[in-house]
């Protein structure tokens, strides 16, 4: 399959790369590539200390990284971004040199480190990191007041990357095994982050350190800064992995509002564990932050700031009714647990896996809620945000994200997955199957497709080709020559063959397979305009 993966990726390039008409810089491969200062060393563990200072808007401390050397070498990147600044950097005892190659780190550990061996760095670090313009789209640290006039801070950096306000080895592709997270704010405040809280430490100084442990990987962007006026609603909820502890940390005037409004959780995780399966961070247990943007899938951390209403915002992204009769980012984000926080994509390129299933999640939780039918109204009337631009997949090794169609177009090719297996019990097997075998792992597009083709014994090699690295949909034209319908693609992949279901009798939808060429079948309804095409395809119909 090595040939396919040299043609998902020449064909991300060019495609993506002449539609967006961008030149890809030295910083853009520093960040966005495996570097050979970042491939000889593997992240085990980050232990992350910093203090904030709202008056300023500055934050500073350190973070040591305990890391695996798989093979020797002495230069070690690591990442943070300008203007934050590194103070020095120290290993057993000693001072490092280092220099700056714009916004990562060069660091020279003092002899070649020996292969097999583990070591640690500490950086220490300090700045006034980008605050964030439109967050979560234009992100970094938010620095707002509630409605009482008291500091409300958090991050938000997803794609601009946890980079922006602390140093780390900033790549989706190495997670750390577990993580320490220690926040020193004022001691009127309360600090929310990853994980469990472990301790909290009441300072001389009139601050308090809250030190939060992450048990499970997760990815930088991840790592959550929520600091306000909060307190915790406590619940608990029986899963496939037993019993997972639930808090919600919500603004101290909200928390009645809340203690209502959050009941949906459960029966969104008991909807994701039947179709994704064991929620996959128990360790860690789950909890809803509300915080001072609309929202973001910050591992066991979720962020929420969708006023505590319906819908997004109060619309319904599918202009069908049924997105106003659930909370959207409850359920969206929480979705990312599954694809983007268990499942994570090496490359940004790939994010259409974080984001199509995740979209998925919301039809899937109609469904649970409201039943099928209504799930495929949801996700048909989604197809109206749907822009075909640019290509979903990126050019890799660039920190580049692809077209926003990755949620809308993404789900509806999931959708569409979904009738060709026409199967819901394997369609569901391959959801749980691959969130199981994929369990707290980093993978590429050709992984998934490796897997879908494996489970179903299927090829969806060009179905990912047509809907992911092209901006058109498959057409299918058709037309009538006596009792027979004649039918045929036209689509960017050459000898594009993904099997359809139309009308041809009075028997209901069936299966048609068409290719490049024409075909034809028996067609046996009176009337012609009684033929369809399921419109839970998503595809082009052209009447010849």
């Amino acid at each position: 399959m090595r040939g396919l993966l040299l043609l998902l990726m020449a064909m991300a390039t060019a495609l993506s790369a002449g539609a967006q008409e961008r030149t890809f810089t030295h910083a853009d491969t520093l960040r966005g590539s495996i570097t050979s200062a970042r491939e000889w060393w593997d992240v085990q563990n980050y232990e992350l200390n910093v203090a904030l200072n709202a008056q300023d808007s500055t934050l500073g401390g350190s973070n040591t990284i305990t890391y695996f050397i798989n093979k020797p070498d002495s230069i070690m990147q690591i990442d943070l971004q300008l203007p934050m600044e590194v103070d020095s950097v120290m290993q057993d005892k000693q001072k490092l040199a280092y220099e700056r190659d714009g916004d990562a780190v060069m660091v020279r550990t003092l002899a070649q480190q020996p292969k097999g061996a583990t070591k640690k760095v500490t950086i220490f670090f300090h700045g006034r990191p980008k605050t964030a313009v439109n967050p979560p789209w234009d992100g970094g640290i938010i620095w707002r007041k509630d409605k009482d006039g008291r500091p409300w801070i958090a991050t938000a950096c997803q794609g601009l990357g946890a980079s922006v306000w602390w140093p780390n080895k900033d790549t989706q592709s190495d997670e750390p095994n577990d993580m320490t997270i220690a926040v020193t704010v004022p001691n009127f405040l309360v600090d929310v982050s990853n994980g469990r809280l472990k301790k909290k430490v009441s300072n001389k100084d009139g601050t308090d350190t809250y030190i939060w442990y992450v048990a499970n990987p997760i990815n930088n962007y991840d790592v959550a800064l929520n600091i306000g006026n909060y307190k915790e609603i406590k619940d608990t909820y029986n899963g496939e992995g037993g019993k997972l502890d639930l808090s919600y940390w919500v603004l101290d005037y909200n928390v009645d509002t809340a203690t209502i409004h959050f009941a949906e959780v459960k029966k969104m995780l008991a909807c994701f564990e039947f179709w994704f399966g064991k929620y996959p961070f128990y360790q860690d247990s789950y909890k809803l932050v509300e915080a001072p943007h609309l929202g973001m899938e910050h591992q066991s951390a979720v962020a929420y700031g969708n006023g505590f209403g319906w819908g997004y915002k109060g619309r319904d992204l599918s202009g069908t009714g049924w997105g106003l009769k659930w909370d959207f980012i409850i359920v969206h984000e929480s979705g990312h647990e599954w694809f983007g926080n268990n499942i994570t994509s090496k490359d940004l390129a790939d994010m259409w896996i974080h984001e199509a299933f995740t979209n998925y999640s919301e039809t899937l939780y109609t469904e649970c809620e409201f039943g099928r039918k209504a799930a495929f109204e949801y996700i048909i009337g989604v197809r109206q945000n749907i822009r075909n631009d640019i290509p979903i997949i990126a050019p890799y090794g660039v920190n580049a994200e692809g077209s926003g169609d990755m949620y809308y177009k993404g789900g509806n090719m999931v959708h569409t997955i979904r009738q060709i297996i026409n199967n819901d019990n394997v369609f569901r097997d391959v959801l749980r199957g691959m969130n199981q075998t994929f369990w707290h792992q980093t993978v590429t597009t050709k992984d998934i497709l490796d897997y879908l083709n494996y489970m179903t014994q299927m090829n969806f090699k060009k179905v990912f080709e047509q809907y992911l690295m092209h901006t058109t949909i498959p057409t299918l034209e058709y037309h009538f020559n006596g009792n027979e319908l004649q039918f045929r693609w036209v689509t960017d992949v050459e000898n594009f063959d993904m099997p359809v279901k139309v009308t041809l009798n009075d028997r209901g939808y069936q299966f048609i397979y068409p290719g490049k060429h024409w075909q034809s079948t028996q067609f046996t309804l009176t009337n012609k305009k009684d033929f369809k095409v399921d419109p839970n395809f998503y595809i082009n119909i052209k009447q010849i």
